[in-house]
Formats: C-alpha cells, sequence, structure tokens
C-alpha cells in the first residue's frame, strides 16, 4: 500500500535487511575461502539459516553472486567518504580505500570466471563497480591532490585499473604480494 511517500517498491523491514546483510557476509566469507562454487548449505550453516532462506532471497547462485558484489562495492563506496573525514591526511585515507579496494579484488575467488560467463544477471557489474568506485577514488585523489601530498594528474580509472592488474594472479602464487606492490604505487604518487 502506498502511503503517498511517491515510493512504489516496498521498504524492507531493518530485521530483514540485517538478516540479507547475514547471508550476504557468510556468502562472502565462504566464497573467500572456497569460491563462488561454494555449496550453498556451508554457506546457510555460516548464516545459521536453512538452505531454504538463501534460496527465498537469492532463488539462483547468479543472483547470490551478484548480490555479494553489490553489497561489498557498496562497502567499499561508503568507505571513501568515511575515511577521507577521518583520517590523519588525505593521501592517509586514499592509502587506506586502495587497501580496501584490494581486500576486494584479492578475496574474489572464482568471480572473474563467473563473470565472463552467459548468465545475464553478470552483465550490467562491471559497470556499476566503475561507476561506484571510480567517483569515490577521484575524491581521494583530488583531496590528496589539493592537500599537495601527492601528483596532481592521477587519473581514478587509471589507477584502479593499475591497482587491479597487480591483484591479478595474487591468489595463485605465494610468493606474490600484491599488497606490497600497490603500497609502492600508493607511495610513489607522494610528491615528499
Amino acid at each position: 500500500m502506498d502511503s503517498g511517500s511517491g515510493s512504489s517498491a516496498p521498504r524492507k523491514r531493518a530485521d530483514a535487511r540485517r538478516n540479507e546483510e547475514t547471508l550476504l557476509d557468510a556468502a562472502a566469507a565462504a566464497f573467500i575461502t572456497s569460491g563462488v562454487d561454494v555449496p550453498v548449505r556451508d554457506i546457510a550453516a555460516k548464516a545459521g539459516v536453512g538452505v531454504g532462506t538463501i534460496y527465498r532471497h537469492f532463488p539462483t547462485r547468479a543472483d547470490l553472486i551478484v548480490a555479494v558484489y553489490r553489497h561489498q562495492v557498496e562497502a567499499c563506496a561508503e568507505a571513501g567518504p568515511t575515511l577521507l573525514a577521518n583520517g590523519s591526511t588525505p593521501h592517509a585515507a586514499l592509502a587506506r580505500w586502495i587497501n580496501l579496494f584490494v581486500d576486494f579484488l584479492v578475496t574474489k575467488r572464482g568471480l572473474a570466471e563467473a563473470l565472463q560467463s552467459d548468465d545475464a544477471a553478470f552483465e550490467t557489474l562491471h559497470a556499476y563497480f566503475l561507476s561506484r568506485l571510480v567517483p569515490v577514488c577521484a575524491r581521494l585523489l583530488d583531496a590528496a591532490a589539493t592537500a599537495g601530498e601527492i601528483r596532481p594528474d592521477m587519473d581514478a580509472y587509471e589507477l584502479l585499473r593499475g591497482v587491479g592488474n597487480l591483484c591479478i594472479g595474487a591468489d595463485n602464487n605465494p610468493r606474490y604480494d600484491a599488497r606490497r606492490m600497490v603500497e609502492l604505487v600508493i607511495a610513489g604518487l607522494r610528491l615528499h
């Protein structure tokens, strides 16, 4: 029933949102340890719910993968302004946010293959990822450049793409430390 607010979509109750977040967090943790093909029963056990509850929220595995991915993109996007507001310097906020971005990238076991599948659910994820994270990175870069901490000519998309490339294969070679390489890039942005 519409109360005249102009919204036709029903809002979820706070407890329903919390339950969904618990499911998404459990699925994300399971994806990290076992990949996106982890059995749904393992995710359900980790979330403390029945398998039917997961299927009620996410009818297909693709729906669950997309929801986890979007949930984590949102968390990363929302962290940027918070880090900027609470960081000791804009460069420090940028460095912390890039670390969150690295965490996001290196914990996506099996996601690259899923995203390249023919499943229509995955078609818009890359554009969504860029539309949410590039502006956050740009804001952090602008703040650090305005503060005179970093080079002013750094492009957010280029930085995120470079960081992403440094993270490729991080889980395939125990001698390769993607985080160390990314730290060198972030340090290299500094003017002094």
